[in-house]
């Protein structure tokens, strides 16, 4: 709960007027029925026109008031609502984006999506009828009775009588409902995530006809949440026929009492109907009670998965902004950049028996690599599927972190380096194609705001993505759809490798990039960069022989392990894995990429 108090800093007004308008719309709601009483004992009984419309005329002034104020309190807790859950939601947000990769795979994307709107928009509904209900019910059912005792001590004894029966009832389902409607929650999170999978993977499914299997798949999730919603709504469908049924007694005892007060002159025949108009609000406030405590039962187990993802921190930590702790890591940078070049002959890479299992991982991803690259040679990355490629180079600009050895750039530790300072250095291509709403400048920007149009085309043009550029009405300032989806899958890629080109990075990352292109794009996009030999380091990682077999180093890894590394000839001649690799694959393939470079 101490997460969103701090929210409320800036909204303390506000946060304080809601519930006070609220008191003042109660004061005037539980002044009501003791003017109808008035009316009905001194204007009706005594034929007093004039009296009954004065009095009317006080109804209809506590009536206008008691609305505005009911406005007033709804217009503050709505905007404190909101406000808060924006900046919670935005809070919220930008800790997702400072969590490393191990982290988000912990939790789960489709439950970070859950918590960031479905739990966030809950909360705001506990803090908008927290500030309106929270004060304003407990204070009408304890000043219903205090009234009624005024209006008659022995009747009024029998509306203090049902109050504790009302309230056993009340707070024994909301109790029992309570872990209920978390366990609902959870469930939520399957549904989505199931949703999720089915629209991000609809073609693969529609290409295996898998269609069906994957709506019993999830017709089975939705009705396990059907059947957990509607088990906890049949136990809160008993609040309403128990508390009706105990106060419609109540009022039978009350009219019962209050009738043998009236015949015996002790009693006026309005305060009997001020005191069934108490005992009415009494049951209203206890049930709007009873549904506030289960939205804010719901908006506290929200908060709570919320306050998980904020309690969960980054298990990479980088260099701060502190000067000293600058000078410091610099001072180290220095040293270990000595150490190193003068071993190695002043390498750009260097992974020193790096490894790495993942999180809650049975077997290692990476075992013991030890790589060398020098500044401007092209290293190609291959082997089989799940043998640790992508692995690999995600270690590079720390999407994960070595759990065994190191990892030096420029003759440092990458743990070493500022987050911006490590990420400018690198740029990287992922295996999807991933680009964003808006125009196609605004994409390539992405890596460096500061790049000018021409700096845009040239980035396009090495990346073999002009013709696309020359085909879209606007150029630059085409505007691209969510993901991208009015592009080809080869036209993604072209435009992800111009993005990161663009970003004139030292060491430049292709993660399968090339796998949507025909040879001979693929063919002019690999001369182009070769060209770069001078500007930049590249790893190419791919499954394609014909895409890395010109790298001055290949890197053939197998079940995370590295089991050769050199050229294209001395591999085919040494290392058993590479020539199977090689065979496996069409030898066209090879004489078509040739004849095209």
């Amino acid at each position: 709960m101490k997460i969103l108090f701090k929210y409320f800093k800036n909204y303390r007004v506000r946060a304080i007027l809601a519930p006070l308008f609220k008191m003042l719309e109660a004061s005037f709601e539980l002044l009501v029925p003791l003017v109808m009483a008035a009316i009905i004992d001194k204007g009706i009984k005594n034929g007093d026109k004039p009296y009954i419309m004065k009095m009317g005329l006080l109804m209809i002034v506590l009536g206008v008031v008691g609305f505005g104020c009911s406005v007033m309190a709804q217009y503050f807790s709505a905007r404190t609502a909101m406000a808060v859950g924006k900046e919670l939601r935005y809070d919220l947000f930008a800790h997702i984006e400072n969590l490393s990769f191990s982290e988000i795979d912990e939790i789960g994307s489709s439950t970070l999506i859950t918590r960031m709107t479905s739990d966030v928009n809950q909360i705001q509904t506990g803090v908008n009828m927290f500030l309106r209900l929270f004060l304003r019910s407990p204070f009408i059912v304890f000043g219903a009775v205090f009234m009624a005792l005024l209006v008659d001590r022995k009747a009024g004894f029998i509306v203090l009588c049902i109050l504790p029966i009302l309230c056993v009832i009340v707070f024994s389902i909301m109790f029992y409902s309570i872990p209920l409607y978390k366990k609902v929650q959870d469930r939520t999170d399957t549904v989505l995530m199931k949703t999720r999978e089915n629209l991000s993977g609809a073609r693969v499914i529609r290409a295996f006809s898998q269609e069906g299997a994957e709506m019993e798949e999830f017709e089975r999730a939705t009705n396990i949440l059907t059947e957990g919603q509607l088990f906890v709504g049949r136990i809160s469908a008993f609040l309403n026929p128990l508390t009706y049924a105990v106060i419609n007694l109540g009022i039978a005892a009350v009219i019962w009492k209050g009738a043998k007060q009236v015949d015996l002159g002790l009693l006026a025949q309005g305060g009997v109907y001020a005191l069934v108009n108490y005992l009415s609000q009494i049951l209203i406030e206890l049930i709007k009670l009873a549904n506030l405590i289960i939205i804010e039962t719901k908006a506290i187990a929200c908060l709570k998965r919320v306050e998980a993802v904020f309690e969960t921190k980054s298990s990479q930590k980088y260099r701060g902004e502190d000067t000293n702790e600058k000078e410091s890591a610099d001072a180290f940078a220095d040293l270990r950049s000595f150490d190193v070049r003068q071993a190695l002959g002043n390498p750009k890479l260097v992974f020193e028996h790096a490894g790495l299992t993942y999180k809650h991982g049975a077997e290692p991803a990476l075992v013991d690599v030890n790589l060398t690259v020098f500044p401007g040679e092209t290293v190609g990355i291959i082997g089989g599927t799940g043998s640790g490629k992508s692995t690999l180079v995600n270690l590079i600009p720390r999407f994960y972190d070595c759990t065994e050895g190191r990892v030096l750039l420029d003759g440092m530790d990458v743990k070493e380096y500022g987050k911006e300072e490590l990420r400018k250095k690198i740029g990287i291509v992922p295996q999807k194609a991933v680009l964003f709403s808006g125009t196609i400048a605004e994409n390539l920007r992405l890596g460096n705001a500061e790049a000018t149009d021409e700096e845009l085309y040239h980035a396009l043009e090495r990346a073999q993505a002009m013709e696309l550029i020359r085909e879209k009405q606007g150029g630059l300032s085409h505007r691209l759809n969510i993901g991208a989806k009015n592009l080809s899958g080869g036209q993604r890629q072209r435009m992800t490798i111009a993005r990161a080109l663009a970003k004139n990075p030292e060491v430049l990352i292709l993660d399968d990039s090339a796998s949507a292109l025909d040879f001979a794009t693929e063919a002019k996009l690999k001369a182009a960069i070769r060209e770069l030999a001078d500007k930049m380091t590249v790893f190419i990682v791919s499954q394609r022989i014909t895409s890395i077999m010109h790298a001055d180093k290949i890197v053939v890894l197998d079940d995370g392990a590295v089991c050769g590394i050199g050229s294209h000839s001395h591999l085919l001649k040494n290392c058993a894995v590479y020539q199977e690799i090689y065979d496996s694959q069409i030898q066209e393939d090879e004489e078509s990429w040739v004849a095209n470079s």
